[in-house]
């Protein structure tokens, strides 16, 4: 009997090591959350602009100027890539949420939004298991579609999955001064031990 108390003494110790703990988005390192709101019918997708400083370095100087011109990037095509191997992938059924939060918003908001340069150059979503953004990486203020946002969501969800030896993907402008990418959300609860 004093084994068995022994014995459940220790798993409850375990198990108080293992619990689960939140992290916040993390889509870069050394992030900053600018915004934070959530979207959709249920209000229950994550919506978060984020500040990225070390992009600044990565960027090179352009000859262009950004004197408040936008560019509108909705419908450009973009190419598709999975990350592999397979494991740790989002549920697409997670993904499908954020993908019908985005068109709410398009329907009933506004299709577009506006996303900026340099180190305000990334829009996250967040859902369970599922995080996209959007990385502007423009020197120019981008415009791009909800709708557009929601269909490479629904492309990337089912076709980057272990079934594919994927776990998640992106889609990369063909010019590369964009990408959408969809993976496990790091906003999930991890265990820690």
């Amino acid at each position: 009997m004093k084994f068995i108390s022994v014995v459940l003494a220790a798993v409850s110790l375990l198990l108080v090591e293992a619990t689960p703990m939140k992290r916040e988005l993390e889509v870069c390192p050394g992030q900053v959350i600018v915004s934070e709101t959530f979207i959709g019918a249920e209000s229950n997708v994550k919506l978060s602009e984020v500040f990225c400083p070390e992009n600044v370095a990565s960027r090179s100087l352009s000859a262009r100027q950004n004197n408040g011109t936008v560019i509108d990037v909705c419908g450009d095509t973009c190419n598709t890539f999975c990350f592999t191997p397979s494991g740790g992938g989002p549920n697409p059924n997670d993904c499908t949420v954020i993908s019908n939060a985005l068109l709410f918003e398009s329907q009933n908001v506004n299709d577009t939004f506006l996303i900026g340069t340099g180190t305000n150059n990334t829009v996250a979503l967040s859902f369970n298991t599922c995080e996209t953004f959007f990385v502007n990486q423009d020197p120019i203020t981008e415009s791009y579609c909800l709708s557009d946002w929601a269909a490479i969501v629904n492309f990337i969800a089912p076709n980057c999955q272990s079934t594919q030896n994927a776990h998640g993907g992106l889609c990369v402008a063909a010019d590369g001064q964009w990408f959408i990418q969809l993976r496990l959300s790091t906003a999930l609860s991890v265990i820690h031990g």
